[in-house]
């Protein structure tokens, strides 16, 4: 069995060049997006079926008594548990041996099942080809020995790829430097158990992952699915139960009427 395959993105590295965006764009040949100025330096301001990386601008809530930016890369963390593959009715979102998940365009139908149940708010429908679409960890650069575009590009070292194992180690010995420059810091490894394990994993300087946009406590959808049809059910059974009172109560007087 292939090892799987593992990226870390250590956010303390991270400056904001956009070069994996723009790596992501080039190697994908992936059109820009039409975008208009929201007051942030973040372009454009949100994955889409065109945008499959995307550098973060975070101003966080005390941003006017500390003025500073938080960046991180966001993309497809190519789940061990992956909701969309789990409900993708056509069988269009694989999972690779390495762990890598893709989407085949040539049996995706855009229901955009795995848009809504996605937890990370990943796949985006592309409206051009009607299908959706998200990072594919540059598979076929990976096929060929090489890394993603997105790493390859990367100035500063924020973006590291190869086997998860590795990507593990490497991720222990930058949080005891971490500690070192810093013994007051916390540094907290986002996605090393997450969801059973993400393929790419974030090393953030705190652990807040909230504060990155990243979810606290990441569950799959599917497991509110009980609960969702509980909930749908009982109303439903409340309705039956009124029709049932209501026509029952005009049986009596029937019955009395054919003792007569």
């Amino acid at each position: 069995m292939a090892d799987r395959v593992g990226m870390l993105i250590d956010v303390s590295k991270c400056m904001g060049c956009r070069g994996c965006q723009v790596a992501c764009k080039q190697w994908n040949q992936l059109a820009a997006d039409k975008t208009e100025f929201t007051g942030t330096y973040q372009n454009p301001p949100r994955l889409s079926g065109k945008t499959w990386t995307l550098v973060e601008f975070i101003e966080p809530a005390d941003f006017d008594k500390n003025p500073r930016w938080l960046f991180r890369k966001r993309s497809c963390l190519h789940c061990t548990d992956a909701t969309c593959q789990m409900v993708c009715p056509t069988g269009a979102i694989k999972k690779r041996r390495d762990g890598i998940v893709h989407i085949d365009q040539s049996i995706c139908t855009g229901c955009k099942y795995c848009v809504e149940t996605c937890p990370f708010g990943t796949p985006h429908p592309d409206w051009d080809t009607g299908t959706a679409k998200k990072c594919r960890m540059c598979l076929d650069r990976v096929a060929d020995g090489l890394k993603p575009a997105c790493a390859t590009t990367c100035p500063t070292g924020a973006i590291s790829f190869g086997t998860r194992t590795a990507m593990l180690a490497l991720a222990g010995k930058r949080s005891d430097a971490l500690r070192k420059e810093n013994p007051q810091s916390n540094p907290y490894l986002y996605g090393e158990k997450e969801l059973g394990g993400l393929g790419v994993m974030f090393l953030l300087p705190e652990n807040e992952p909230e504060l990155y946009r990243l979810p606290n406590n990441p569950r799959l959808p599917t497991e509110k699915v009980a609960f969702r049809w509980a909930f749908g059910i009982v109303p439903g059974l409340a309705i039956l139960y009124g029709m049932w009172r209501y026509f029952r109560k005009d049986e009596p007087a029937a019955a009395k009427s054919g003792g007569k």
